[in-house]
């Protein structure tokens, strides 16, 4: 485990690097009203480069070495299936659109993974896709990908 915290926080340092130090090069960080487009992004990366540094240095500091880093059994599947599930929605979204793609997505994580049951399944499936046609759709005129069905 230790080795892929080392691993995974030297990856994430060189990014969260690179991102603030893009987001300085390609964006103004002060304007004439204020913040400048970079200015959240420069110290997003800042925080992060902070959090990967904490996370490699405590990996090095480490004298435990920690369980797999990768999962068997049980939990393999349920990543598997976490993976898989992501995948098809990503594929799905531009064929159902983002509301039908949401829903599907949602009932076959917490009914087929956590086992839910088909009220609280629907409930927070139609209530998450509900929620993000009307703030992304309606409120902030963000188009959302559509399917067949129109929505």
């Amino acid at each position: 485990m230790r080795s892929a915290d080392r691993t995974a926080g030297a990856v994430l340092l060189a990014l969260a690097g690179a991102f603030g130090a893009g987001a300085l090069k390609q964006y103004a960080y002060w304007g004439p009203n204020g913040p400048g487009p970079a200015f959240l992004p420069f110290w997003l990366g800042v925080v992060m480069v902070v959090l990967a540094t904490l996370l490699f240095v405590g990996s090095l500091r480490a004298k435990d070495p920690g369980d797999d880093w990768l999962p068997t059994g049980e939990g393999l599947r349920r990543l598997g299936l976490v993976l898989g599930a992501t995948i098809a929605y990503v594929a799905l979204l531009n064929v159902l659109g983002m509301v039908v793609a949401t829903v599907l997505f949602l009932v076959v994580l917490m009914r087929v993974l956590d086992r839910c049951g088909w009220p609280l399944t629907l409930g927070v499936a139609l209530a998450t896709a509900g929620s993000i046609y009307v703030v992304f759709s309606r409120w902030l005129k963000v188009p959302l990908p559509t399917g067949m069905l129109g929505f």
